[in-house]
């Protein structure tokens, strides 16, 4: 096998930031049911060192501000060898399922993250 496919790389993301909800106690799907969902609205990303195929990478995810209507996450991707592989962010909005209109962060993710920071 070669190289990791580009596209890997946002499910990377993805998994860092569901795992990191579920890590301080927060349920997405819970957030779903009470009527927000959390699309990504923005995506950044850079290569730096190639991964191959059955590479072990750990993604280090950070959340830099309070969200309001919308948060913003920065990634680093390393391999085992703590090169850098790739870094980047994802822009992601509350909105209501009912109306597709933005909301705030939802007061109970709010109290959590400001625990964090």
């Amino acid at each position: 096998m070669g190289f990791a496919h580009h596209s890997n790389y946002l499910k990377y993301f993805e998994m860092a930031r569901i795992e990191w909800l579920n890590t301080i106690g927060f349920s997405y799907k819970k957030l779903e049911e009470d009527g927000i969902v959390m699309p990504v609205v923005a995506t950044n990303l850079k290569f730096k060192t190639p991964a191959f195929f059955d590479d072990l990478l750990v993604v280090h995810l950070t959340l830099n501000e309070l969200p309001r209507a919308r948060v913003v996450f920065s990634y680093l991707i390393t391999n085992e060898l703590q090169k850098e592989v790739a870094s980047g962010s994802t822009c992601l909005a509350f909105l209501n399922t009912k109306n597709n209109r933005p909301v705030r962060c939802p007061d109970t993710l709010m109290e959590v993250i400001q625990k964090l920071l």
